[in-house]
């Protein structure tokens, strides 16, 4: 309902689907972006950073991954 603030747990599984389709997105680059060292830093912000941050502070490592994702993203497509 607009307006009506989300649950915890709304928020909580809102998150999660974000994670999972950076997780997705990130494999998705194939075997060119897993050469980058970056590669491994998106990784560990979607894995273990995200597991160990509150709830609060999930969202802007979402934030950081998805960008860290973009430029290895431009990074494979220039070489």
């Amino acid at each position: 309902m607009p307006g009506q603030p989300k649950t915890f747990r709304a928020r909580y599984d809102a998150l999660e689907q974000r994670r999972t389709e950076l997780l997705v997105r990130l494999e998705g680059l194939g075997e060119r972006a897993r050469q980058n060292p970056g590669y491994a830093g998106a990784r560990t912000l979607l894995n273990a950073t995200f597991r160990k941050a509150k709830l609060v502070q999930r969202a802007a490592i979402l934030q950081a991954a998805d960008w860290l994702i973009g430029i290895i993203d431009r990074a494979t497509m220039m070489l």
